[in-house]
């Protein structure tokens, strides 16, 4: 039996949501009078999960169910206001591809800058640097600077970069939004690296097609809460089923 590397506990994340603007020197005077309750918004109620070594773990849920939310946690992002999560192993998270970019330098130094914050030192860097260019397709444009890059060009290349990292624990957050067709092909051959290395994978997709393809199991997450869990088969078929009926 796998050991868990995964485990959480009556997890729970809320965030308050903004609902009074200020503009004026009025507005801020009779304010100061009212006593306004912020609103909270419950991303996640007491979720327990535990995911074992080596898993290939689905999750799915209509926009704003958490998915995202989720993967802070893991990644260490966010903190949970209750609960516990306990993780076995290095976390390489692929949330939001290229936010850690310096826009006014070049691609090639970006390379390593963005090598160095996974945790990768100069040699090994420029060991991997011709393979990350040419994963990520933009020897071309080695000097031009990241904001001079579409956003397709620039998720690319932080892909490219962040699958350098040796990590036991990765975290998908619909990374093969990234590229045309030719280059999610790319992307799934590492996911089959991946798997064959029997690495945790934590994969957020809409598409029932991947969940079936690459996943040992699959969830549902709907109002906060894990609504259903088990045979990715099953969790697309329930989860297309929800998704049609509303």
């Amino acid at each position: 039996m796998k050991n868990n590397i995964i485990h959480l506990e009556n997890v729970s994340k809320s965030f308050i949501l903004p609902h009074l603007k200020r503009t004026t020197l009025k507005e801020h005077f009779l304010s100061f009078w009212r006593k306004t309750k912020p609103d909270y918004l419950k991303v996640l109620d007491h979720i327990s999960l535990t995911i074992p070594r080596g898993e290939f773990l689905g999750v799915m849920g209509k926009n704003g169910s958490g998915k995202s939310t989720l993967l802070r946690l893991l990644s260490n992002i966010y903190t949970p206001e209750t609960g516990t999560i306990k993780i076995e192993g290095k976390v390489a998270p692929f949330l939001e591809l290229g936010i850690g970019f310096q826009p006014e330098l070049s691609a090639r130094e970006n390379v390593f800058i963005n090598g160095a914050l996974l945790g990768l030192t100069p040699k090994m860097i420029q060991n991997k640097f011709d393979h990350i260019i040419d994963f990520a397709e933009i020897r071309p444009f080695l000097d031009l600077k990241i904001k001079n890059f579409s956003s397709g060009m620039r998720s690319r290349l932080a892909f490219a970069i962040a699958t350098q990292a040796d990590a036991d624990i990765y975290l998908c957050d619909e990374v093969l939004a990234v590229g045309d067709l030719a280059f999610q092909q790319k992307c799934l051959k590492i996911f089959q690296q991946w798997k064959q290395a029997q690495k945790t994978i934590i994969f957020v997709s809409h598409n029932p097609s991947l969940i079936e393809d690459f996943c040992d199991r699959a969830l549902i997450l709907a109002d906060g809460k894990v609504k259903s869990i088990g045979a990715p088969s099953l969790i697309t078929k329930l989860y297309s089923q929800t998704d049609q009926s509303t």
